[in-house]
C-alpha cells in the first residue's frame, strides 16, 4: 500500500461554485519533496491540513474531521474507463493518491500510518457537490458519482502530524470494532438514509457534518 502522490492546490475563482468568496481549491496538483500535514483547528475555521494548499467553503471542506482528502488511483483509473477521459493524480481534488489502499471498504475510526511517523484517522466520505461537478464538467455528475460503486474517497483526520510525501508507504495501524465503512456511510447518507441509525456505531471517530445528519434523521424517525 504506497501514497502515490502529494497533491495541494491554491484559491482560483470560478463561475460555478457555491462559495460565498466565488474560490475554489479543488483544483490539487502533485507536489515533489515532503508536505507537512497536522490538525488544521476546528470545523468551520480550520482550513487544509497540508501545507501550501488551499480550502475556500469552509462549511464543507477543512477543520480536524476533514484536514486531508485520500483517493484511490485504482478508481481513478476505472472512471477512466468509464468517462474516455485521462485523470492525472489530483484530478478530483483528492490531497492523497493511493494505490493499493481499500479506501472506501476502511472503516470509520481506521488509522492509516504514512511514512515513518505520520497517522491519519478515517472519518467520512466525500459528498459530491456542485464545484465538483463543475471542475470536472461532466453532466450529471452528482448523481453518477453518489451511485458509482466505485466509492467516494475518504475524509481523513490527523492523529500523529508530520511529513509525508510520494512513495510513502501506507500501514494500517488500528481498526475499530464496527462494521461500518466509507461506503456504507456514504450510502446511507446520500440514497439509503433509513441506514443512518446504523452507522452511529461509528459515532466516535465519524466526521461532524455526518455525524450531525445520522443523529438528526435518527432523532426525528426513531419515534416515528
Amino acid at each position: 500500500m504506497t501514497l502515490l502522490s502529494v497533491n495541494v492546490g491554491g484559491a482560483k475563482a470560478v463561475d460555478y461554485t457555491d462559495a460565498a468568496s466565488g474560490l475554489t481549491g479543488i483544483d490539487k496538483r502533485p507536489v515533489d519533496g515532503p508536505v507537512r500535514i497536522e490538525a488544521p483547528g476546528v470545523p468551520g475555521v480550520g482550513t487544509s491540513g497540508l501545507a501550501g494548499d488551499t480550502v475556500c467553503d469552509l462549511r464543507f471542506h477543512g477543520g480536524n474531521d476533514r484536514a486531508a482528502y485520500a483517493f484511490a488511483r485504482e478508481d481513478l483509473d476505472s472512471w477512466e474507463r468509464d468517462l474516455g477521459r485521462e485523470f492525472t493524480n489530483g484530478s478530483f481534488g483528492e490531497n492523497l493518491t493511493t494505490r493499493g489502499v481499500d479506501v472506501n471498504g476502511a472503516l470509520i475510526g481506521e488509522r492509516w500510518r504514512i511514512g515513518e511517523e505520520v497517522v491519519l484517522e478515517v472519518t467520512g466520505g466525500r459528498i459530491p457537490c456542485r464545484t465538483f461537478a463543475g471542475f470536472l464538467q461532466e453532466k450529471g455528475w452528482v448523481r453518477r458519482f453518489t451511485l458509482s460503486g466505485a466509492g467516494p474517497g475518504a475524509l481523513l483526520r490527523v492523529i500523529v502530524p508530520g511529513e509525508i510525501r510520494a512513495g510513502d508507504p501506507i500501514t494500517v495501524v488500528h481498526r475499530p470494532d464496527h462494521d461500518i465503512t466509507v461506503a456504507r456511510l456514504h450510502r446511507a447518507a446520500t440514497v439509503e438514509r433509513t441506514l443512518l441509525p446504523g452507522t452511529l456505531a461509528a459515532a466516535e471517530w465519524m466526521e461532524s457534518g455526518l455525524l450531525a445528519l445520522a443523529r438528526q434523521y435518527t432523532e426525528k424517525y426513531a419515534r416515528a
